[in-house]
């Protein structure tokens, strides 16, 4: 079989593979050209650009951040909401993805209603699990670049509309100035109302960050964390805690100085030597030009990942998910068939 009949057949059978995705920003997953209806629609100023596929381009994290600030002023009725999870779902689903835990980033949404926000976002996830019989749930993110205090009362807004959808809470923004210390107390107050706690770490900001977000934050899996490798005992710590990584392959193209995925020494790859749990992610996939399942095949062809790489990904996915015991039990049983078919296939194309 040649190399691109080989890369085809790959992607295919990565596309197909039952996932979760636990690590999806909704605002990052805008399409360029339902960003630039809204923005008509709703009379909001874009950056400029001559085509759809020139508003998403940056090279580093701030200015990544600039674009996605701009484009989520333009989301402000319910059906904008709608609009934007629906297609978010819809995409997850036609790559394999069964069941999404995603972030939104609230508060970039400029007077807007958190009742408003959350109307729109909840009839998206309904009619998407109708339609694509996709299982989704919601981590709001707080902004590390605004003060304890307000993340306090970004909190005291999530609860109010809270149901059994949101199950969470994450810390996202320009983390490199940004130490997840300060957020301590209002971790501790989600941690006591029965949320879940994960947080950006280790992207952008120093091996120290990582360590803060599981000693002070007490969080339950990182996102990212690419810069762990800095500090070889918190490697080893992480290692035998188990603690879950969300990585995100072309994130780091954009986000971090690591712009080959195929280098020995890019740390997802190097994460996956360590024996850290790993696990693959698209963040914010039209924002990054990728999908769901072209980030899994770029973590077998561009991150040396084996097929047996590939099948943990996906069941560390499922054993750290924020789902009930049974429900994991469930799907263990439901996919695994498919999971050990799939990987099978993988295994001897290699």
């Amino acid at each position: 079989m040649s190399e691109t009949n080989a890369t085809d057949a790959r992607a295919a059978l990565l596309k197909a593979l039952p996932k979760i995705e636990l690590h999806l920003h909704l605002e990052g997953s805008i399409q360029p050209e339902t960003a630039l209806a809204l923005a008509r629609k709703n009379n909001v100023t874009l950056p400029p650009c001559e085509s759809p596929a020139e508003l998403y381009a940056y090279e580093t994290l701030d200015a990544f951040l600039a674009v996605y600030d701009a484009i989520a002023a333009s989301v402000i009725d319910a059906a904008d909401f709608h609009r934007i999870t629906y297609e978010m779902l819809e995409s997850a689903a036609g790559n394999g993805a069964r069941y999404v835990e995603f972030f939104m980033s609230l508060g970039a949404h400029k007077n807007v209603p958190f009742e408003r926000q959350f109307e729109g976002i909840r009839a998206g996830m309904r009619d998407a699990a109708r339609d694509f019989q996709i299982q989704s749930a919601m981590v709001p993110g707080i902004n590390r670049e605004e003060t304890p205090a307000q993340a306090e009362a970004y909190l005291d807004r999530v609860l109010a509309n809270r149901g059994d959808d949101l199950i969470g809470i994450g810390l996202d923004y320009f983390e490199a100035p940004h130490p997840p210390e300060p957020f301590a107390a209002v971790y501790a107050r989600a941690k006591r109302e029965g949320l879940h706690l994960t947080a950006h770490a280790g992207e952008a900001g120093p091996a120290p960050f990582i360590t803060g977000v599981l000693d002070v934050l007490g969080v339950e899996r990182i996102d990212h964390g690419y810069n762990i490798m800095e500090d070889p005992a918190l490697v080893e710590r992480c290692r035998n805690l188990g603690v879950l990584f969300t990585c995100c392959p072309s994130t780091t193209l954009y986000t971090t100085p690591h712009k080959d995925l195929s280098a020995p020494d890019h740390p997802i790859r190097r994460m996956r030597e360590a024996g850290l749990t790993i696990c693959i992610n698209s963040d914010d996939p039209p924002m990054f030009l990728t999908d769901l399942g072209n980030e899994y095949l770029n973590a077998m062809e561009q991150l040396g990942f084996s097929a047996e790489d590939i099948s943990r990904s996906v069941y560390a996915t499922i054993d750290n998910a924020w789902v009930d015991a049974s429900t994991r039990a469930r799907w263990r049983s439901e996919w695994g068939p498919e999971i050990e078919r799939i990987t099978a296939a993988l295994a001897a194309l290699d």
